[in-house]
């Protein structure tokens, strides 16, 4: 089986379409603005008519490739280009300013490679024994870690437990629109036809985090202009051997900061950067020369955030919970393929598990060729004006809704959902976990009513099954302990960061 998914990769189409996704990803990830998760959400609607191991090959490139080309305007620009190069700006752009740009961006492009291929030996080891013991679940394991994975996304997206449950609740009620599970009766559809079979997975998802970004980007003041990019010197790529191995602990730690990061749902590169920037700083034996421009920051957070990328999958493919806001465009990105992520996938999907894991494998290797071979190009993308770009953006979203069923009312729930998301932006209200009830919610009602079934309308089996009576334990202890730290915020703002550490 894994030869078989080796070679099932390995012809000109899926490579060529490995290519294109990581350049594309690295050239989304490099704008400011952009973010990885718009980048997948937007080609996602381009693989509907692919195979499962073309289309998901092409979507995982765009997340290697988005991760680790924010380095690029983080470094030079000092603007990240995502939320995961937040701590590569830190001393990224010192550098730069001090003439070491190549150098910058040669450390940064390795410590994104080995972080990368980390994370997915982890993976790759992790995943499949994860999936054996997983297989033993029922529907009263799924429901509980269903509701789990959402409540712990809720908690712990956008600081606010009541503002994450209330998106998760928004999602759960859009959930229920069209045809009942089980009985197949038509609900919330008031007479429109077009809602009998519920709402499209796609056009909601465009909505939320491509057109929300674009309302987004089009509200702010200097929209129209571009980002002045300086001279910076791009020779000296590249760094000594012994050098290299003189961040061999640095890397380790990182790596696994990120990993473990990962693996957690809700968290992701946007928090491991700062982790594993912090960790290196505390055992550096010159932490104060941190920020100044000093290589050790740089291989902390772009190892983590490249490490984070494995990490956020582990759960995805063996659990199908989603480790991270794009892991979650992600998991619709295997449901539009008729797949449904979890223990079952390594049984009766092999060979497009060990696909993907070649797929993700090769898209590293491109990242880092891609990045050294165009590097000056990507530098050169900066300084398109986001008047001409947006635009741009907004016709893919347009054409993609269109595309999936060829109807107008398609579109017009993406424009719907993309004035939603942006207006969630605005109440800073998280988007990610009313994604999440969205797509989780016919998994919980579904698992719901078989395990009433199952016992006859009693719901203490939830409770009493050892797996599922533990995973709501955690769901409840989880859900105190955000509560908690919020409640000691409010009454002692003086202390958030004690708190929150």
């Amino acid at each position: 089986m894994l030869i078989e998914g080796i070679l099932s990769v390995l012809n000109m189409q899926t490579l060529l379409l490995i290519t294109g996704g990581t350049l594309l990803g690295i050239i989304i990830g490099a704008i400011p603005g952009l973010t990885v998760t718009m980048g997948v959400a937007l080609f996602l609607p381009v693989t509907f008519a692919m195979s499962p191991v073309d289309g998901l090959s092409l979507l995982m490139g765009l997340y290697i490739g988005g991760t680790s080309g924010g380095l690029i305007s983080a470094i030079l620009l000092k603007i990240p280009g995502t939320p995961s190069s937040i701590a590569t700006t830190f001393d990224g752009h010192p550098m730069a300013a001090q003439g070491q740009a190549g150098k910058a961006l040669s450390v940064s492009i390795l410590s994104s490679f080995f972080g990368g291929v980390f994370s997915l030996g982890v993976l790759f080891l992790i995943a499949p024994k994860l999936a054996e013991v997983a297989l033993q679940f029922g529907p009263y394991e799924y429901f509980a870690i269903a509701l789990f994975s959402l409540t712990l996304v809720a908690g712990l997206s956008g600081g606010s437990l009541a503002r994450g449950l209330g998106a998760a609740a928004i999602g759960l009620v859009i959930a229920f629109v069209g045809m009942a599970p089980i009985t197949a009766f038509p609900r919330f559809t008031f007479g429109w036809a077009e809602l009998d079979g519920g709402i499209a997975l796609l056009p909601a998802l465009i909505g939320l985090f491509a057109v929300s970004q674009v309302l987004e980007e089009a509200e702010s003041r200097d929209s129209s202009q571009a980002p002045a990019t300086a001279n910076f010197n791009l020779r000296q790529m590249g760094f000594s051997l012994r050098a290299g191995f003189g961040h061999f602990g640095n890397w380790l730690r990182s790596s696994v900061i990120g990993t473990a990061i990962g693996i957690l749902p809700g968290l992701g590169g946007s928090v491991c950067n700062l982790l594993a920037y912090g960790a290196a700083k505390k055992y550096s034996k010159h932490p104060e020369k941190f920020g100044t421009g000093v290589t050790e920051g740089l291989v902390a957070s772009e190892s983590s955030n490249n490490a984070s990328t494995g990490g956020a999958l582990v759960p995805l493919m063996t659990l199908g919970i989603p480790g991270d806001n794009t892991a979650a465009i992600l998991l619709a990105g295997f449901m539009i393929h008729g797949i449904t992520p979890g223990p079952m996938l390594f049984e009766t999907q092999g060979l497009l598990v060990y696909g993907i894991f070649t797929a993700l494998v090769i898209a590293n290797l491109v990242m880092v060729v891609g990045l050294f071979s165009f590097m000056r190009g990507f530098v050169r993308l900066l300084s398109v004006p986001k008047h001409i770009l947006l635009p741009l953006i907004m016709m893919l979203c347009v054409i993609g809704a269109y595309g999936i069923n060829n109807r107008l009312f398609d579109v017009g729930c993406m424009l719907l959902f993309g004035l939603i998301g942006w207006l969630m932006k605005k109440a800073s209200i998280p988007v990610t976990p009313l994604l999440l009830g969205f797509i989780l919610g016919p998994i919980i009602e579904v698992n719901l009513r078989r395990g009433l079934m199952s016992s006859q309308g009693d719901l203490m089996p939830f409770i009493t099954e050892p797996i599922s009576g533990f995973v709501l334990l955690g769901t409840l202890i989880v859900v105190a302990v955000t509560a908690y730290k919020e409640f000691a915020k409010s009454r002692n703002p003086n202390n958030r960061a004690v708190i929150g550490s």
